[in-house]
């Protein structure tokens, strides 16, 4: 046998399968055509009619009422405080006073802050920051307080000093 030549092939002819065999595929193959026809027809007929059933269907109507009330209270606006800062050239603390205007039912003034008092004190602080808090040491100083000595909230002393290229609170 030469390892090159090829067996020959089995060949089947439609005359050796029998003839009620090939019946039967034939009436398959045709009832699968069919129902495959029918179903193609049912589907794009569920589809007309669900169609229809929307567009038969009244769309909702949206309704929307807007109501506005506008009510205006007339209040006055509150009167601005004035606060005046005295530079001491001797050493000692800075005096701060704040003048608010008098209302109608508060017959105050303003009021001294830390004038003529210890610098020792711990429970005030003479030069406080915008916000009204005590200095600590480390913070930045403003530049009105350039070289000025104040107390930190718990009463040691600080100093306003040259830090750098900055102005910090140091300890005094």
């Amino acid at each position: 046998m030469n390892p090159y030549t090829q067996p020959p092939h089995a060949t089947t002819t439609v005359a050796e399968r029998p003839l009620y065999k090939r019946k039967r595929v034939w009436a398959v193959g045709v009832a699968v055509f069919a129902f495959g026809v029918m179903g193609g027809t049912q589907s794009a007929q569920d589809e007309v009619r669900a169609a229809q059933a929307v567009a038969a269907k009244p769309a909702p109507t949206v309704t929307v009422t807007a109501t506005a009330t506008a009510t205006e209270t007339a209040e006055p606006e509150p009167a601005p405080t004035v606060t005046k800062t005295k530079r001491v050239e001797t050493p000692g603390p800075r005096v701060t006073e704040t003048v608010a205007p008098a209302t109608g039912g508060s017959g105050g003034s303003g009021s001294g802050g830390g004038g003529g008092g210890s610098a020792d004190r711990t429970d005030t602080c003479s030069i406080r920051s915008n916000a009204g808090n005590c200095y600590q040491a480390g913070q930045f100083c403003r530049n009105a307080d350039h070289g000025a000595v104040t107390t930190t909230a718990s009463g040691a002393r600080i100093k306003c000093a040259a830090s750098g290229n900055s102005w910090r609170w140091t300890y005094a």
